[in-house]
């Protein structure tokens, strides 16, 4: 399972920001997904964290 930031319509981002008010702490909205890890070559890897370390994010390779 791997879960990301959520993308939220107006109306409930507009939802969590009274919650936040009302307990007086920032929220963080996640949504996650099944997924299943691909199985990579080194080199593929080395490719995939050559990546990563150019764009300053995480990539995860999954089975389609």
């Amino acid at each position: 399972m791997i879960c990301s930031l959520a993308k939220l319509e107006e109306k409930d981002l507009q939802t969590i920001r009274e919650l936040e008010e009302e307990v007086g702490k920032p929220l963080l909205a996640y949504s996650c997904y099944d997924i299943r890890p691909a199985v990579i070559t080194d080199e593929q890897l080395a490719k995939i964290e050559e990546l990563e370390a150019r764009l300053s994010l995480s990539l995860v390779a999954v089975e389609d």
